[in-house]
């Protein structure tokens, strides 16, 4: 099966905990890797003017992702929807931080073009709300489906 890894905002500013960076990065170096980050351009999206908060404009990535791509809001860029959509994967695995907001609106981004994605329940973080990511993972179930435990991927290669 062809398989791509999603990470959505493990980035800095939102102050991951380190169980969720080293199950990543342990996938990473066994899938091909794809990481999404968020920085604030407030006339692509309104965060401050309707939130009243923001995040940075330069954050950095705390995956070792093959490529980075920088969004603007909840949803992935079009350069990396089409990264994405290039792989031509059978499914990708996407994990994150705020399974309840950006990682759901990556899966439905996912979704709505013709991809399949599948949420890798135990490298997910919720938002502030529900940190443990219930509410997330039970919100994917609905309306995907699809969701693995990492330790149930069937991966070709062994861990360096």
């Amino acid at each position: 099966m062809r398989q791509i890894l999603l990470v959505v905002d493990v980035q800095s500013c939102f102050a991951p905990p380190l169980w969720l960076i080293e199950g990543i990065n342990r996938l990473s170096r066994r899938l091909p890797c794809v990481a999404l980050i968020e920085q604030h351009d407030e006339s692509q999206t309104p965060f401050l003017s309707q939130l009243g908060w923001c995040p940075p404009r330069d954050d950095c990535c705390l995956i070792d992702a093959d490529a980075i791509f920088i969004k603007h809001g909840y949803t992935p860029s079009p350069a990396a929807m089409e990264y994405l959509r290039q792989y031509q994967a059978d499914r990708i695995l996407v994990c994150g931080i705020q399974t309840d907001t950006c990682v759901l609106a990556a899966g439905f981004a996912l979704f709505d073009a013709g991809l399949h994605p599948t949420l890798i329940t135990d490298l997910t973080v919720g938002s502030s709300l529900d940190r443990s990511g219930a509410m997330g993972i039970k919100l994917w179930k609905h309306h995907f489906g699809r969701t693995i435990h990492s330790r149930e991927l069937r991966l070709e290669q062994d861990p360096p």
